[in-house]
């Protein structure tokens, strides 16, 4: 494996907590805070758990070793991401980056358009049964619970 695809370049390698360089950690980048969570993190909760003797206490060893496992099978997926998007042609890229661009914009709505019933309309006429239409021929019938329309040619 060459080191032109990690993320941490060489002159920072050394600067790296000692947990990251141990694993050998080369897309998942934890800082020294992480890093102390996931050793003694994981080992003061197996200590716990053994001392309540929910597990033995195999398990203050087993347990960091499973965390430091997870990091980097982690590692190797972000690595494995990382040469797939690679092989992505940049024509692919762009037109995907255009579709996933966010539209910004303001949706024009007629003036006989509306969003309620209720709301102000200039062509609502009574109909029997107290329902009312508007302009467009949609009935709407008032229940004391919910409202309801019909579209016109509809029973």
């Amino acid at each position: 494996m060459t080191r032109s695809w990690s993320t941490v370049t060489t002159d920072d390698e050394r600067y790296r907590p000692l947990y990251a360089r141990v694993l050998g950690l080369r897309f998942v980048n934890p800082g020294g805070v992480l890093c102390f969570l996931f050793f003694e993190g994981a080992m003061a909760l197996a200590v716990l758990l053994a001392l309540a003797e929910l597990v033995s206490w195999w398990a203050v060893l087993v347990l960091p070793v499973a965390v430091a496992a997870m990091v980097k099978l982690n590692d190797v997926v972000a690595e494995m991401v990382v040469r797939t998007a690679a092989l992505v042609p940049e024509q692919e890229r762009d037109r995907f980056r255009r579709q996933m661009e966010p539209v910004v914009g303001r949706a024009r709505v007629p003036a006989s358009a509306r969003a309620l019933p209720g709301g102000p309309a200039q062509s609502v006429r009574s109909l029997p049964g107290g329902a009312i239409a508007d302009s467009r021929g949609v009935r709407y019938h008032h229940h004391p619970q919910r409202t309801t329309f019909d579209r016109p040619g509809e029973r």
